[in-house]
């Protein structure tokens, strides 16, 4: 097995550890819905990036299916 000669000092040590620590995720606002996102990456909320829709929200989808069959009955109502 391979045994150093000499003890490695602080500032080599030091200079060989630089890419070890944790580094910050940039952290922006959605400017479409107003989320936390990554820097550069598609909404999680919305899923826009740079003004197109890159992933449709099926949530949003269903959201509107459900407000569009809760508006109907009532229509119908006011019919009658």
């Amino acid at each position: 097995m391979a045994v150093p000669k000499r003890k490695t000092s602080r500032t080599n040590r030091d200079k060989r550890r630089t890419h070890d620590g944790i580094k910050l995720i940039n952290v922006v606002e959605c400017p479409r819905c107003h989320s936390k996102k990554i820097a550069h990456h598609v909404c999680s909320e919305c899923g826009y990036y740079k003004n197109s829709e890159i992933i449709s929200q099926k949530k949003e989808e269903k959201k509107q299916e459900k407000a569009s069959q809760r508006k109907s009955p009532e229509k119908e109502e006011a019919k009658k």
